[in-house]
């Protein structure tokens, strides 16, 4: 993954080039994995912040896979750190996917004028 920032920062997705194919994975991979948490109106800045880490993480333990695969050298106890760092983050956030909170079916009726 060529276009994946040598370095962290809280922008990292924003500063991507949005016609790469890198960009729109994380886009789609952070998009997915806030809904499966509730949605990020649902989510606590501390979540969406981490949400956007464990993105990070994803992205730079698979670039380092590819490089593998092409018979690249990686470091290996570089690799199993990210891999451990993103367990954690996965733990923070939670494993199971949280209910969205939507209004039922007769309060919105109600508040359209339709009931």
């Amino acid at each position: 993954m060529p276009d994946l920032p040598q370095r962290y920062s809280a922008d990292w997705i924003e500063k991507l080039d949005g016609r790469t194919t890198l960009a729109k994975v994380v886009q789609s991979r952070l998009a997915e994995l806030q809904a499966d948490l509730g949605g990020p109106d649902a989510l606590s800045y501390q979540e969406r912040s981490l949400t956007r880490r464990a993105v990070w993480l994803e992205a730079l333990i698979e670039s380092r896979e590819t490089a593998l695969a092409r018979g690249e050298e990686i470091e290996e106890g570089v690799h199993t750190q990210s891999i451990n760092a993103l367990m954690g983050v996965w733990k923070a956030l939670g494993l199971q996917r949280r209910a969205r909170d939507v209004t039922d079916l007769a309060t919105y009726l109600r508040s359209k004028g339709a009931a």
